[in-house]
């Protein structure tokens, strides 16, 4: 294969810059030009073992005839800002990741990418950048981390399974109120990161690892492969050779992420009971490629798609558990009669032969189910509607406890993430209350803060069987109970939420899909004629330009407005 970009004399630039980097002439001219996004940091056990990676994703584009050039991109860790401001640039982060991987790509001349990443909002904004360029390109996921232990008793059989979770709603919670002693929160501190790799939860990080591979960009049985585990570097030295074959097939990623790859890819988010982030990045993937796909594809699905995975919150196991359980092929296998079957995936072939090769050892125990006996009925995510949120609210169902399915009190309000905390630890949080946190949405927080603080105390103090929680911001990943996010339109826009008082009755009712302000329509119609939007908490720098230019929850959030109706890529609707 040759590279007419790099041939001829009017190259010669071209050829001398790779040259002062060590190609040779020949390289440069006659091979596929791979470009390696690499989000290795040391800030991140997600992508700490990354380094290693690369190197082996290089070695197999050159063994396949390649060239890789390897470049970095920023990549963050939202626990370290929890509790902080800073967690505001979590998701605007994506749009920072896809920027620079748009721009070093088409300033480069790449004919393909492979992308590096584990955690939460760095896996999408790859994807994102990705998607823009519309070459071939591979995800190549860091993995899970193994669980940790705090020794016990009785040896192994008395070892206390300890994970980062436990560590966010011991300090917003026992550790805050002062019910829990040093030795024990340091005992806990220093098991739940045994590894490098993604908390091994179904958090954002594990949810769009899967999900990569779902959409036809992560090479079959890969993404859960855990971090420390020697088939990772296999793997990653595996998709290095085949994306050299893809550039020479010219398989774009828009020959893989179509509307049915998307759509397999809501179907295995709702049925591993995945993050609730997971909503706002494949809207962005849909947005990106002119694909019309809506919020209320998510609840479709999730009325008719059950929960096969029993991995944290929604069971006891964890993505390493479901890895030995077949990995996503597996979730895939169980779930093929409602997927599409002609979808493409990132070695060729179609997704129903992939499944049929797959191993799925599902059934009564273990981290994976069967669609004969599921772990529920219904997958985990449902979209609520209703006066307080008129385009749409979302909760993670399952990972509540069946009680708070339905649920009325009166609001509790707040304006900040950090309000509520104080709230819930002072006492102003009562039993049956609804708390409202509002202000945290894309243009409101800036950036759709996770609302983790007043979450993870609400876990941790026992509130989840007695109170719920709304909010216009977003959650961590992981999250479970009552809570209630995304709700659109958001404060900061106009939208009902902005309005409640406290006292005001809510009610949810997750069966039946609503969540409304219980007070007259024209009451509410008043208070909005009236409300006067707040001054930007920011209103410069990044965060400043995302509050401006960022799309609402319900269409994905990311930066990019949208004016027109999109069209269809694809056969239509599909199986949604």
């Amino acid at each position: 294969m040759t590279n007419p970009r790099f041939e001829g004399r009017g190259a010669a630039h071209r050829r001398a810059i790779y040259r002062g980097c060590g190609y040779g002439p020949a390289d440069v001219a006659s091979r596929p030009h791979i470009g390696v996004a690499n989000a290795w940091s040391e800030c991140s056990p997600g992508h700490y073992n990354l380094r290693t990676l690369a190197d082996a994703v290089k070695a197999g584009i050159w063994q396949a005839g390649g060239v890789p050039f390897e470049f970095g991109v920023p990549s963050t860790c939202g626990n370290v800002a929890i509790g902080d401001t800073a967690l505001q640039y979590e998701l605007v982060l994506r749009d920072i990741v896809a920027a620079c991987v748009e721009a070093v790509a088409r300033v480069q001349l790449f004919d393909g990418l492979v992308l590096l990443s584990s955690c939460d909002n760095i896996v999408p904004g790859q994807i994102l950048g990705a998607l823009r360029l519309d070459v071939p390109s591979l995800v190549v996921t860091g993995g899970p981390m193994l669980e940790g232990y705090i020794p016990g008793a009785g040896g192994a059989a008395g070892a206390r399974r300890v994970l980062m979770p436990d560590v966010n709603e011991a300090v917003f919670g026992r550790a805050k109120r002062g019910s829990m002693d040093d030795a024990d929160l340091a005992a806990i501190e220093e098991a739940a990161c045994p590894t490098a790799g993604a908390c091994p939860v179904m958090g954002t990080a594990n949810t769009m690892q899967i999900l990569s591979e779902a959409l036809g960009l992560c090479l079959p049985g890969t993404a859960t492969i855990p971090a420390p585990y020697a088939g990772k570097t296999i793997a990653a030295r595996q998709a290095g050779a085949r994306i050299v074959e893809m550039v020479k097939e010219g398989l774009k990623s828009s020959s893989t992420v179509t509307l049915e790859s998307l759509l397999n890819a809501a179907t295995v988010d709702v049925a591993i009971g995945g993050s609730t982030n997971a909503v706002l990045h494949l809207l962005a993937f849909a947005r990106e490629l002119g694909i019309d796909m809506d919020l209320d594809v998510f609840d479709s699905l999730s009325r008719k798609v059950p929960l096969v995975t029993r991995v944290l919150p929604n069971g006891p196991y964890t993505v390493v558990d479901l890895h030995h359980a077949g990995g996503a092929p597996a979730v895939m296998k169980v779930l093929e009669p409602l997927l599409h079957g002609d979808a493409v995936m990132a070695d060729g072939r179609k997704l129903r032969d992939v499944v049929r090769g797959a191993a799925a050892f599902s059934g009564e125990d273990g981290p994976l189910a069967t669609l004969n006996e599921p772990v529920s009925t219904e997958g985990g995510l449902a979209v609520l509607k209703g006066s307080l949120a008129p385009d749409g609210a979302i909760v993670r169902q399952t990972a509540m406890k069946p009680e708070m399915l339905v649920f009325s009190g009166p609001a509790r309000v707040f304006d900040s993430d950090a309000g509520a905390l104080e709230g819930i630890a002072g006492g102003r949080v009562k039993r049956g209350d609804v708390i409202v946190i509002r202000y945290e949405g894309p243009k409101g927080g800036p950036g759709m803060t996770e609302t983790m603080l007043a979450t993870d105390a609400l876990v941790d103090l026992g509130l989840d069987e007695s109170c719920a929680l709304v909010t216009d911001g977003r959650f961590s990943g992981f999250n479970r109970g009552p809570i209630i996010g995304h709700v659109s339109p958001e404060a900061m826009s106009g939208g009902p939420i902005a309005v409640v008082r406290d006292g005001d009755p809510v009610k949810i009712d997750i069966p039946s899909r609503r969540i409304d302000l219980l007070i007259p329509e024209d009451e509410i119609r008043r208070r909005l004629a009236s409300w006067i939007a707040p001054a930007p908490k920011v209103s410069s720098g990044i965060l400043g330009l995302y509050s401006r230019l960022s799309l609402p929850s319900h269409d994905g959030g990311a930066m990019q407005p949208w004016t027109g109706k999109p069209q269809a890529r694809g056969k239509g609707g599909g199986k949604a």
